[in-house]
């Protein structure tokens, strides 16, 4: 009976103290997406909720330069927020000197985009903020280095464990996660345009003719920067969203797409880029080969050029389409009815440093 009366007590306190305090659970607060009520609704993905913790992460991360190799440039050096998140010279050129040779594309609306890069390469906002960080001839970073700098920061310790709890929050994974979720932030909606798919503006004699000239055969613009369906994105969704518009006759082995897919019915096919803001977001083209609107609208008025993978949609190859003067004015007003102010200029998006 003693060794009873002993052995209880005994097992009782290891029991207690194998217990002990519980780690705090971690809860982040969730954020929601603000976006206009003519958008559709975003799938974001499961294993990233958007959280105001993470978002502020991100928003420090794209600003940062030490997510670069010799600490000299951020992701905010390459998308300038007062052009759309783009950059205005035709190519980037990285840490060590070398330039690019396709042009830096916009980083707005990415909740509703299901392929990134001009090639489509990233299916996921997460792998897609990854790629500058290690490219070689952009960031060209190593990923211990860049969490090493990090894990030295009390700043970042403390966003970190914010977003992400205090158990080892500082990962290649949640810097992936936290950037993705502040470029999902990056929602524009309240241009001309979208007032205009509101009901609440009315087009001016020249935007509107602008919007019928865009809107049927006589531009075939809707083809591929659709605003029915597509309006909050003004680009293509889906496969659909590659395509071959006639810039050249000759486009070498895997070249845009095909570099994806190994399919050579892709040769020539870039990414649909999206207009919203197109009259900041200067040079166009996946290239940067036009300085101006009024540069890519002689483009499509002279029709392109025939090559195997053109897209049927440019029926004007050869042929042009011989626009007016107070046409293509209207096509150029009623562009820049998608620019969007407010979105240029918010300090919710700026520099948190």
């Amino acid at each position: 009976m003693k060794s009873r009366l002993i052995l209880v007590p005994l097992v009782s306190l290891f029991i207690a103290a194998s217990c002990g305090p519980e780690e705090p659970l971690h809860n982040p607060t969730p954020l929601t997406l603000n976006y206009p009520s003519h958008f559709p609704s975003p799938e974001l993905p499961v294993d990233n909720p958007l959280t105001e913790e993470g978002a502020k992460l991100g928003r420090h991360l794209f600003f940062d330069p030490r997510l670069s190799g010799d600490n000299t440039q951020s992701c905010g050096s390459c998308h300038s927020q007062e052009h759309g998140f783009a950059e205005p010279t035709q190519y980037s050129t990285g840490i060590d000197g070398t330039s690019g040779s396709v042009n830096a594309m916009v980083l707005t609306n990415m909740a509703w985009q299901e392929f990134f890069f001009w090639d489509g390469r990233e299916n996921s906002l997460e792998d897609q903020v990854q790629d500058p960080i290690v490219n070689p001839i952009e960031m060209h970073a190593q990923w211990p280095d860049v969490i090493a700098k990090f894990a030295q920061d009390p700043t970042y310790v403390e966003l970190f464990a914010s977003a992400f709890g205090t158990e080892d929050p500082i990962t290649r994974s949640n810097t992936a996660k936290a950037l993705a979720q502040y470029v999902r932030t990056l929602v524009s909606g309240n241009s001309k345009l979208d007032q205009y798919l509101k009901g609440e503006y009315l087009f001016n004699a020249s935007e509107q003719l602008g919007f019928d000239i865009y809107n049927n055969e006589q531009g075939d613009c809707f083809h591929c920067h659709g605003l029915a369906s597509t309006g909050y994105q003004m680009g293509a969704h889906g496969l659909l969203q590659f395509t071959n518009n006639g810039l050249d006759s000759v486009h070498t082995v895997g070249a845009g797409r095909e570099a994806v897919t190994g399919d050579p019915a892709d040769r020539g096919k870039f990414k649909v880029p999206s207009l919203r803001n197109v009259e900041y977001s200067y040079p166009y083209m996946h290239d940067g080969r036009f300085q101006t609107l009024s540069d890519v609208l002689d483009f499509y008025e002279m029709g392109g050029h025939p090559s195997t993978t053109l897209d049927p949609n440019m029926k004007a190859v050869g042929v042009g389409r011989n626009w007016s003067v107070a046409q293509k004015q209207g096509l150029m007003d009623f562009l820049k009815t998608f620019s969007d102010p407010t979105f240029l200029t918010d300090t919710s998006f700026t520099d948190p440093w």
